[in-house]
């Protein structure tokens, strides 16, 4: 017997006539029914065109090779990238922590409460603060000690950690360890990381002291996709909270506490639905 399931069809493609009607075709041609679609296009004539589609199929995830195969031949004349994602099949995610707990605890408890389409699949830190509160919300927890002299070590522990579970997607939740190169590349654009400032101001460390020295009026969070250049990578969600000149660095880093932890909430949330489209360095994200 058929069963209807839903799926995520996310185009990206120089934008020209027909691309809406070839993909609807292509849909209604397969079985399948459109539920929902959002479109951008950064220009009509010469612009890039972007598109994500909800929609429902008899038995998509027997028949998601075929259809793959199939909008192939859709998808090249218009020189699309591309992908389908069957809802039901959740991603397994991965949060790497420092000491720093509140992203971590915020993320832990959006997921018990079924706001994170996705299996958290471990916890891994450098140190073992969080291993009493991972354990207790039935997830596991690896402890990745990380020194000047072990670097080499912990990357290839991460990396076989990562691959022993399937991890789909990595959670930087105020994890204090530059990423190596090696695990950039290999989950491109799938490892996102919580910045305590509003990038591009106060880059690398200790942003709320940079913050203070400068006297700013606001402060902020940005969470943003991992590459080579430390925290330049593609901006998924940004927010602010104003502050005044009473207060210090402390009161700053409390504030900004409830920033964060909101900001990459949203961001693990959006990227988890498939409402994020990386374009250069820059995002398309249909909320």
């Amino acid at each position: 017997m058929n069963q209807t399931e839903k799926g995520i069809l996310l185009v990206s493609c120089p934008d020209t006539e027909g691309i809406v009607a070839a993909v609807s075709t292509f849909l209604f041609s397969n079985g399948a029914n459109i539920v929902h679609s959002d479109q951008h296009s950064t220009d009509p004539v010469q612009g890039h065109f972007f598109m994500r589609i909800e929609f429902s199929h008899p038995n998509l995830l027997e028949k998601l090779p075929e259809l793959e195969a199939a909008f192939a031949v859709t998808a090249s004349p218009f020189s699309m990238q591309w992908s389908i994602t069957a809802i039901s099949k959740k991603p397994r995610v991965a949060i790497f922590a420092t000491k720093e707990d509140h992203c971590l605890q915020e993320l832990i408890w959006r997921w018990q409460l079924g706001e994170l389409h996705a299996e958290i699949a471990l916890v891994i830190s450098n140190h073992n603060h969080f291993r009493e509160l991972t354990e207790s919300a039935g997830i596991p927890f690896y402890h990745v000690p990380v020194t000047k002299d072990t670097k080499a070590e912990a990357t290839a522990a991460h990396f076989s950690i990562l691959e022993e579970n399937r991890i789909d997607t990595v959670i930087l939740a105020r994890y204090m360890q530059i990423i190596p190169e090696q695990l950039i590349q290999r989950y491109q654009n799938e490892i996102i990381n919580i910045h305590h400032s509003f990038l591009p101001a106060f880059i690398g460390g200790k942003p709320y002291q940079q913050a203070f020295d400068r006297g700013v009026k606001i402060i902020g969070a940005t969470a943003h996709y991992v590459n080579e250049q430390l925290d330049e990578g593609p901006i998924i969600e940004q927010d602010i909270t104003r502050i005044t000149h009473r207060y210090n660095v402390t009161d700053l880093k409390r504030h900004g506490k409830d920033i964060e932890r909101i900001v990459l909430y949203r961001a693990v949330k959006w990227h988890l639905e498939k409402r994020v489209i990386v374009h250069g360095n820059k995002t398309i994200v249909f909320q």
